[in-house]
């Protein structure tokens, strides 16, 4: 076994693996970028070098860098996580040419499955089932509009040496072909140094599910069953589960066995993904073959007891896989949520910055967050937006997705906006729950972009006890801390309060002592509207955990001008808990009306300016582009929001 690996990667997967290393008494190695100086992958391992610039393309992309710093160390192999240098057959090369152990496929494996269009005709020759289309690289836009108008639309365009959502674009007509075509291109030069296109048929109600393989040296295959990753936006995945809703025991066996199938043929070794697109009657096209772990590894591990990264290291050392196919079992259900750093509200545009509050949901057997980062790190606009994947396994699909809710109740962020609420309002609705899932969820239920989500009015009247208990506490701890009785204020048996939530009104009386708090109507029937709330919160915890009328809940808590922000379910609300005398003056307050801007395009996030479309003094038409920006590996357009 080795004694010493190097993670050529950054961030949660490299923490990932250094885990299992320590697991199994490996010392390892980390890299860095300047951005990365005081990452916690750098600290984390026994030893870390610094290999460039923040970019990556002057650092984590650099083989020449990764082989110095291998050599200056001593590493015995090197695990590529995803991303980077994973699945790029030169630095394999390189490094078997330098005697190091690739914990990964083998050269041919990388070469034959990275290329998509190769990858095609290999499928197709071992007896795969593959998407009709145009198998072979495109010139320009005008061949891509004719192949496309052969295929018939809608299309699929996508790069040949794509992934994780970069490069590709779905065309409905002859005008999005060639504006699909130049930025998938564009996008996959800049993340791939390879900007060669295909074009296949876009399947109409189509489910994402991949089949995870793992293979020996001495001829050993099998597969671990599924994961279904049909929640996407954007061609990138954000919710995954195992095992699949949507798969019968025998539509399972045919994708296993069809995945064995095309990792034969390339003599693959390590753990591997073969992606599939199912249509709604389960017939199964193969899509790609990722040579790789893929970011959505653990609800496998979660469901099958199996570490994925541990199977990689042995099998890089030549040890022969002690798992058969009849000892793979999938117990359980098992959920993940891509946690992003992202504005929803804002079409989910990326958001960099320092963590200034990070805290994780309690982790156990149910609940895993496999991350990166910690409380005061930088966001930076130069690597994906993921900040963690969050992780719950339940016995049932319905017991792991009522885990993930508390775990995202749980799950603190401050400093950067995230995707969580978003998430949430996802894992809440009827259809997910009913597991009606297809690749167009996001676009189909939130055609309008997601404007936040909403709570019932049982719900909202939870919230409202909870603002008032926590108004309760906060004047009973100032009280404490300041000498003054109550905060200042007179004891009586009962408080009243005026709660807003937002632009909601609540009038509440609350009783009882720290701790225990009775919240009822002060105008009407106390006893139907009354909700018992006990709790141990202490004002700057920014975790409210509590009974509330018999429910256990965890709100999250931050002070905000005036009042205090609360979060719950996914919804945000500012709650303002007030005396009558301060609603009243409140109310006679002047609004500050916000500046004009509608003459002004203003990039939505920092970036790297690609182009410009337009000149000074040149006349533009209300959607019209006007440049293109890019930001955390993707290429956005900015377009004219009027004539101007």
């Amino acid at each position: 076994m080795f004694k010493k690996i190097l993670i050529a990667n950054r961030g949660e997967i490299a923490c990932r693996v250094m885990r299992t290393a320590r697991a199994m008494g490996i010392k390892t190695v980390a890299v860095y970028s300047e951005a990365d100086a005081d990452a916690v992958h750098t600290r984390m391992a026994d030893e870390a070098v610094a290999i460039g610039p923040a970019a990556s393309s002057e650092s984590y992309l650099v083989i020449d860098k990764i082989m110095a710093a291998i050599r200056d160390t001593g590493a015995e192999a090197v695990h590529p996580g995803y991303g980077f240098l994973s699945e790029n057959a030169e630095f394999a090369r390189a490094l078997e040419a330098a005697g190091v152990a690739f914990i990964g496929p083998n050269v041919e494996a990388i070469g034959a499955m990275g290329d998509k269009i190769e990858s095609k005709k290999l499928a197709q020759a071992a007896n795969v089932s593959t998407v009709p289309g145009h198998i072979g690289e495109i010139a320009d836009d005008v061949e891509a509009a004719k192949i496309a108008g052969e295929i018939g639309y809608p299309v699929m365009i996508k790069a040949s040496a794509g992934g994780g959502g970069k490069g590709m674009r779905v065309a409905w007509s002859e005008d999005e072909v060639a504006e699909g075509f130049r930025l998938a291109r564009n996008e996959a030069a800049s993340s791939f140094g390879d900007d060669r296109i295909f074009i296949e048929k876009f399947i109409e109600e189509p489910r994402h599910i991949e089949i995870q393989v793992l293979a020996d040296s001495h001829g050993n295959t099998i597969h671990l069953g599924e994961r279904e990753c049909s929640i996407q936006r954007r061609h990138q995945k954000v919710i995954e589960e195992s095992p699949s809703p949507f798969l019968d025991a025998e539509t399972r066996a045919a994708m296993g066995a069809q995945a064995i199938a095309l990792a034969e043929a390339v003599n693959y070794r390590s753990a591997g993904t073969v992606e599939f697109i199912v249509d709604r009657d389960r017939n199964f096209f193969f899509l790609e073959m990722n040579t790789r772990l893929q970011v959505e590894h653990p609800v496998t591990e979660m469901v099958t007891g199996i570490d994925l990264v541990e199977q990689m290291i042995r099998i890089a050392a030549g040890e022969t896989l002690s798992i058969r196919q009849e000892d793979v079992t999938q117990n359980g259900w098992s959920m993940e949520v891509r946690v992003y750093a992202e504005d929803p509200l804002r079409n989910f545009l990326p958001s960099i910055g320092r963590l200034r509050r990070y805290v994780e949901p309690e982790q156990d057997e149910q609940v895993r967050v496999d991350t990166g980062v910690e409380e005061g790190a930088e966001i930076s606009m130069f690597y994906d937006p993921m900040i963690a994947k969050l992780v719950t396994w339940g016995e049932t699909r319905d017991a792991a997705i009522d885990e993930m809710n508390g775990a995202l109740d749980a799950y603190f962020i401050r400093g950067v906006q995230h995707n969580m609420g978003f998430v949430g309002t996802v894992l809440r609705q009827d259809r997910y729950r009913e597991g009606r899932l297809t690749t167009n969820y996001i676009a189909e239920e939130f055609p309008d972009g997601f404007s936040g989500a909403t709570l019932s009015d049982d719900d909202m009247a939870v919230m409202a006890a909870v603002a008032a208990s926590i108004q309760m506490e906060d004047r009973e701890k100032r009280g404490t801390i300041t000498g003054q009785a109550n905060g200042g204020l007179a004891r009586a048996d009962e408080v009243h309060w005026d709660v807003w939530l937002d632009e909601r009104a609540y009038g509440l009386a609350a009783s009882g002592e720290s701790g225990s708090w009775l919240i009822a109507p002060a105008d009407g029937d106390a006893e139907a509207g009354s909700l018992h709330v006990t709790t141990g919160w202490s004002p700057g915890q920014p975790l409210f955990r509590a009974e509330v009328g018999g429910r256990q809940i965890c709100v999250q808590v931050e002070r905000e001008a005036a009042g205090w922000r609360l979060g719950w379910q996914g919804a945000s609300v500012l709650a303002r808990v007030m005396t009558g005398r301060t609603a009243s003056l409140l109310a006679l307050m002047p609004i500050k009306e916000p500046p004009d801007l509608s003459k002004f395009l203003l990039s939505p996030m920092p970036g790297l300016l690609v182009s410009v479309s337009v000149e000074d003094g040149q006349g533009v038409k209300a959607g019209e582009e006007l440049a293109v920006v890019e930001a955390m590996k993707m290429e956005n357009i900015l377009r004219a929001v009027q004539d101007g």
